[in-house]
């Protein structure tokens, strides 16, 4: 009877060997995922601005005989980032045989094979065909409302109305009607350069207009949207900026790492002291953007230096510059995010404007700055004006606020919305020894208290 009631020693194997499978099965499929979820570029998560996307969306303001008239609007929704010279570049597939008759606003790089087409010839008949911006100045029967800036983009938190642009495309050889129009797909967005995904066209609720005095709405036949988002990942393998340090309490400084942003341009650069730097048309750009750097350790575009400069009782003050090492390049309406704990209590900002950034509303600890209008907005070429500098003065919070293990600089820092790369946390600016300081202020102490006596004795004697 004892034997019948025990459990079978093979079947109990059997199990403990099931669960180990399913168990191990579970932790792989778990890391899968989150591996997934961590090196999928198309994510395109920013800590820093969770919401940050640029939103393309379509408006069908009417019918034609063979399709629609089309109002396409691209906001840049995206905190700090912006769009610069030479501007952003619309690229999408057709589902059918659809072709462009016209565009206002915005044109195609290429027109297509149209030799199918005896009267009026179309636009663009490409399958996927690619769109730019015009250029300022163009005539104005082929403007549109917020057209013609070159493609160039503000971004959202520091422009808001610089951050948008838009054109009117006719489509022809499509549907009619909402439920024979086939939605453009496979977006691509460059800004100007790589780093954009964009997801697919969705339809959505039709756009609401006001007329010009306000008293009566009209909305679109239809709308679709089409959200891009931005890895940094996908724009460079390497950054694109690094950040050095100093302070007044200790004489060394800490540079950017060395190949900070790779050295793949070390062969092709510039000494500062050579004469090739100050020769005619240096500073004029590549159309493939293609930088010419001034020769340094680190090889970066973009240098941020943070410097804690003073101490008072109850503020601190730094100093931030940056300098640009592209001969070819500058920066117009630059931003410069930085993540310090001590952002939530900004005394005063002296040369560059200054705005909070909340991405989670209850911790206020990141701030972008950027240059005045018609001042500092824009950063030179590599050289003697190659730079622009603030200083920043923060009030204290006696809880939290210390100079030790580096606490006085910034988590991370961002230039014009790519990450910057920061020297490592064991190289930081220390404070000096402790004991140091103490057995001085001892040795000074035991000074005073002597000269105290010698001066007592002095005086009886």
């Amino acid at each position: 009877m004892e034997f019948k009631n025990q459990a079978n020693p093979t079947h109990k194997v059997h199990l403990e060997v099931e669960t180990c499978c399913s168990w191990s099965w579970l932790k792989f499929s778990f890391l899968a995922v989150l591996c997934c979820m961590v090196l999928s570029p198309a994510a395109a998560y920013d800590p820093l601005d969770p919401t940050g996307n640029i939103t393309i969306k379509w408006d069908v303001m009417s019918w034609t005989p063979d399709g629609y008239v089309a109002a396409v609007t691209m906001n840049n929704f995206q905190m700090y980032r912006q769009i610069i010279s030479p501007g952003w570049t619309l690229g999408w597939s057709w589902q059918k045989k659809e072709v462009i008759w016209t565009m206002v606003g915005a044109q195609t790089t290429e027109q297509g094979d149209c030799s199918k087409f005896k009267a009026a010839i179309p636009h663009c008949c490409k399958k996927t065909p690619t769109v730019v911006d015009l250029l300022p100045g163009v005539p104005y029967n082929q403007q549109f409302t917020n057209c013609c800036k070159g493609g160039v983009l503000a971004s959202w938190g520091q422009d808001p109305t610089a951050s948008v642009s838009a054109f009117q495309v006719s489509v022809g050889q499509a549907g009619t009607s909402n439920k024979t129009v086939k939605l453009p797909k496979n977006f691509t967005l460059l800004g100007p350069g790589p780093g954009y995904t964009c997801g697919p066209a969705k339809v959505v609720p039709s756009t609401v207009f006001l007329t010009t005095d306000r008293r009566r709405k009209t909305q679109a036949l239809m709308t679709w949207n089409v959200t891009c988002t931005y890895s940094q990942f996908l724009a460079s393998k390497n950054p694109s900026c690094c950040v050095s340090f100093s302070s007044f309490y200790n004489e060394t400084i800490v540079p950017c790492p060395s190949c900070a942003c790779g050295c793949h341009n070390k062969k092709n650069c510039i000494k500062s002291d050579s004469k090739l730097a100050h020769k005619t048309g240096i500073n004029t750009p590549k159309k493939d953007n293609t930088p010419l750097l001034q020769c340094t350790h680190h090889m970066c575009p973009i240098r941020v230096h943070w410097h804690v400069k003073l101490n008072y009782k109850a503020y601190w003050r730094v100093k931030i510059s940056i300098t640009n090492f592209n001969y070819r390049m500058n920066y117009t309406e630059w931003t410069l995010v930085a993540q310090h704990p001590n952002l939530n209590n900004v005394t005063q900002v002296f040369s560059f404007d200054y705005k909070p950034l909340l991405p989670y509303e209850s911790i206020n600890d990141t701030g972008m700055f950027y240059g005045m209008k018609f001042y500092n907005d824009l950063l030179m070429e590599a050289g003697p004006s190659g730079n622009v500098q603030s200083e920043v003065l923060l009030q204290k919070d006696q809880n939290t606020f210390t100079f030790k293990q580096g606490w006085a600089f910034p988590r991370r820092v961002y230039f014009n919305g790519d990450e910057c790369m920061l020297p490592p946390p064991d190289a930081y600016p220390a404070l000096p020894n402790s004991a140091h300081v103490n057995s001085t202020s001892i040795f000074k102490m035991a000074a005073s208290l002597l000269l105290i006596l010698f001066s007592i004795c002095f005086s009886l004697s």
